[in-house]
Formats: structure tokens, C-alpha cells, sequence
């Protein structure tokens, strides 16, 4: 039978898919990328806000429909079953299987009980993971759920308390990535910054991607949401110091306002976030620094909303984004008195992003005459450019290089380009010979 998938929600979701996929192939299933076509479909959904939860039941209803066709089998896996398993089953019949985060281990047992009325004790495993980004970039997942407990966030109650995966099963999986021909890791964990602590005592995330990169082949180490109070002086040394290590800070600070931070329980204050910028870009000139705000938390004044705009107009972060905050099942902040007005939220991050869209104009047109080296990733649909990405750019978060297409270069090629303009988000250039 022909299998599909659907992978809703953030990477370290993809990487999931990534793994049950591999699980799939591994018994002869054959994989394909059309969900129509497929007997059986896999939703391995989100649920980390309410725009997530829609997406995720928009998507498995839609499948529903398919189920009077040719699809046979319907499985949902995911962050929206582990917090809403029996709500789904009562609402969504139509679905052959829910399978929860913390039943996992026993995902196989249940697929294949379903499908051929067997029992097996597959698990997932990095070790058969089928990769879905593409012949050079892959994300490197170093743990799993979080022990931050911020009064906003549901994924200490959905996905539990961090738990870093053992080091050399990490470095192991990096080696493996690298002989399929991968060049560059994106290390990822809810706050990778805290990888280790649980398990050796201290976090060893800086000398984690120092042995990422002497793997061979590897040429871009990337490592996203890196909270502000455990960045230390070792790990910045290693970005500034380590050519492979891309000089990026992702830092979801989330706010500049003391009372708003103590209430979201973050462990920063506003100077401590100030001076973590400074010293960054003092130690690390041509870093770029990106981060997540949250707009209409409980509470929120305008005062401290518009110090949140003050903030965002001098800081100048390279890469920014604003959400209006949603009130999670089952979060301290959902309880909160003084909710926001959805209107007035939504108004907030126009706000913030308007002001963002203006920074990033001015930094952009400074990059103008500048030469970066670049990853191809792909071609424009007129065929006049190459579109890649530089050390500045997450792949599918940020924006891209838009190169002018010469045919002596190809697809997955590193290049050095001059950039010769720029648009708000984006930039354009021509390959330097």
C-alpha cells in the first residue's frame, strides 16, 4: 500500500515524521508525496497555540473525506492528540488511529496491529529516519520537551519535562547525516541552550557543536531558540571562533518589559537582555540576532507595549517576529485577569511588525556591495534566478538571496555572491567569479 504524510507545526515535529516515515519504509511501504494517492495517511499534527489546533483539525477533516475514496487507513499523531486524544476520538470517527507522544514507543505496535493485524516491536529511530528537506540541510533534534514552564506555553504539559538525548547517540546521528552528503545542521531543541544539564550537570551544547564540526562534509552548524540566561561566555567563543558554526543567535526573548517577563516567568530581565545584545555584537560583529516576541499578554499596558516599540526600533534584530498571544488550555496565563481584546492585539503586532519592516529595510540596503558565500537551493519560477540562502538565513524562516541565474552553477552548489539590491525582507545578487 502506497503511504502519505502530512507534518504540521514546528521542526522538531518534522523530525518525528522524518523518523515514522523511516519506520514505514523500512517494512516496504511505498512512500509518496501526493496525499490523494495514498491507502494510508499519516497527520502528525501541532497543537502548540489555537491557530496551530485549527490548522491540525482542518487538516484531519479534510482527509476524513477521503476515507469514501481511496484512502483506507487514517492515522493522527502529535501534540493535538496527546492534549486532546479523547475529545478527537468522540468528534472524528473517521479516524483509524490515534497514536499520542507519549505512546511513541509503541507507534509501530499500533500501525501495524491496525494495518495487518500484527504485532511488532519496532520503535522510531534516528537510525532509519527518511529525510524530507532536501539533499543538503537537515534539522539535528538534541532533546525533547521543556522544563521552563512559562506561564504562555503548553509544551511542558503536552510534550513534558526537557530530557537531552544521550551525546554520543547525537554526534553518532550527525555522522550518518553527513555520509548521506548533508552539509549543513540545524540543531534544535525547545531551548537548546539547555541541552545536557539533566543529564551530565552542565549544559554541553558549545562543546557539543564543536564535535558536530569535525565531522567531515559538514559545512553549515546551525543551533535555533537559545535562551537568553544560559548563554555564556564559552558558547559564545565557539560561534566567533568556529568557521563552520554560523555566526546567528536565535533568542526568543518574547518581551523588554520587566513586569511582562516576570509574569510569562522568564528567567531574563530587560537589562540582562540589553546587555546580552551588546556583548553579542561586540564579541561577534557581523552576527546576526533574531528573536520572537509575544504582543497583549494578560495584563499588557500600553506603556509597556510601547516600550516593546522602542525596543524593536533601537535594538535593530536582523530577523523578527511578533504573535499575538493565545490563551493555551491548561497554562497558568490562560487564568490570567485583564485579557486582552483580540482587536487590540491583533493591532499591537501590526504594530510591532510595521516598525520590524522598516529595521529591516535599513539593514538589508547596508548589505548592498557586500559578497556572501551562498547555498543554492532552488530556481524561480521564471527561471531568471537562483533563490539561496547565506549564513544569514534559516531555511523556510527567513528570507532569501534571489541570484541571477548563471547556467555554469547548479543546484546544491555553494557560491559566492555580490549582493547588488535589496527588498523589505530579501535580497538579490549575482554570483562572483
Amino acid at each position: 500500500m502506497k503511504v502519505g504524510f502530512i507534518s504540521l507545526g514546528c521542526s522538531k515535529n518534522l523530525v518525528v515524521t522524518e523518523e515514522i516515515i523511516g519506520l514505514f519504509k523500512k517494512h516496504n511501504y511505498e512512500i509518496v508525496d501526493d496525499a490523494s494517492d495514498a491507502d494510508i495517511l499519516l497527520i502528525n499534527t501541532c497543537g502548540f497555540i489555537e491557530s496551530a489546533k485549527d490548522e491540525g483539525i482542518k487538516t484531519i477533516l479534510e482527509f476524513a473525506d477521503y476515507k469514501e475514496d481511496k484512502l483506507k487507513y487514517l492515522i493522527v499523531t502529535g501534540c493535538l492528540v496527546e492534549r486532546y486524544e479523547e475529545e478527537l476520538k468522540r468528534e472524528i470517527p473517521e479516524v483509524d488511529l490515534f497514536v499520542s507522544i507519549k505512546d511513541y514507543n509503541l507507534l509501530w505496535n499500533k500501525i501495524d496491529n491496525l494495518i495487518n493485524h500484527k504485532d511488532d516491536s519496532d520503535l522510531l529511530s534516528y537510525k532509519n529516519r527518511v529525510l524530507t528537506t532536501g539533499d543538503t540541510m537537515a534539522y539535528l533534534k538534541i532533546a525533547e520537551g521543556c522544563s521552563n514552564y512559562c506561564t504562555y506555553c503548553a509544551i511542558p504539559y503536552i510534550q513534558g519535562k526537557y530530557i537531552s538525548r544521550k551525546y554520543e547517540d547525537i554526534i553518532d546521528e550527525a555522522n550518518l547525516l553527513a555520509k548521506k552528503g548533508i552539509k549543513e545542521l540545524v540543531v534544535i531543541a525547545q531551548d537548546t541552550t539547555k541541552y545536557g544539564i539533566d543529564l551530565y550537570g552542565k549544559s554541553r551544547l558549545a562543546e557539543l557543536l564543536n564535535d558536530i564540526a569535525k565531522i567531515p562534509g559538514i559545512k553549515w552548524i546551525r543551533f535555533l531558540y537559545s535562551y537568553p540566561e544560559t548563554i555564556d561566555d564559552e558558547l559564545i567563543q565557539v560561534v566567533k571562533n568556529n568557521k563552520k558554526i554560523c555566526h546567528y543567535f536565535d533568542l526568543p526573548i518574547q518581551h523588554i518589559n520587566d513586569r511582562i517577563l516576570k509574569l510569562m516567568n522568564r528567567k531574563s530581565d530587560g537589562q540582562s537582555i540589553r546587555n546580552l545584545i551588546t556583548k553579542l555584537r561586540k564579541e561577534i560583529p557581523d552576527v546576526i540576532l533574531r528573536t520572537t516576541l509575544i504582543v497583549g499578554f494578560p495584563g499588557e499596558t500600553e506603556e509597556e507595549f510601547n516600550e516593546l516599540c522602542e525596543f524593536v526600533k533601537n535594538s535593530k534584530f536582523d530577523r523578527l517576529g511578533a504573535f499575538a498571544y493565545s490563551a493555551e488550555d491548561g497554562t497558568p496565563a490562560a487564568k490570567f485577569k485583564e485579557q486582552i481584546d483580540e482587536k487590540v492585539k491583533i493591532q499591537r503586532q501590526n504594530k510591532i511588525m510595521e516598525i520590524q519592516q522598516e529595521v529591516s529595510k535599513e539593514l538589508l540596503s547596508n548589505r548592498i556591495g557586500k559578497t556572501y558565500e551562498c547555498l543554492i537551493e532552488n530556481i524561480s519560477d521564471d527561471g531568471e534566478y537562483f533563490i539561496g540562502r547565506s549564513y544569514m538565513d534559516v531555511p523556510s524562516e527567513d528570507g532569501v538571496i534571489y541570484i541571477k541565474f548563471n547556467p555554469e552553477y547548479m543546484i546544491n552548489e555553494f557560491v559566492n555572491v555580490e549582493i547588488i539590491d535589496s527588498l523589505e525582507y530579501d535580497l538579490v545578487g549575482v554570483i562572483k567569479e
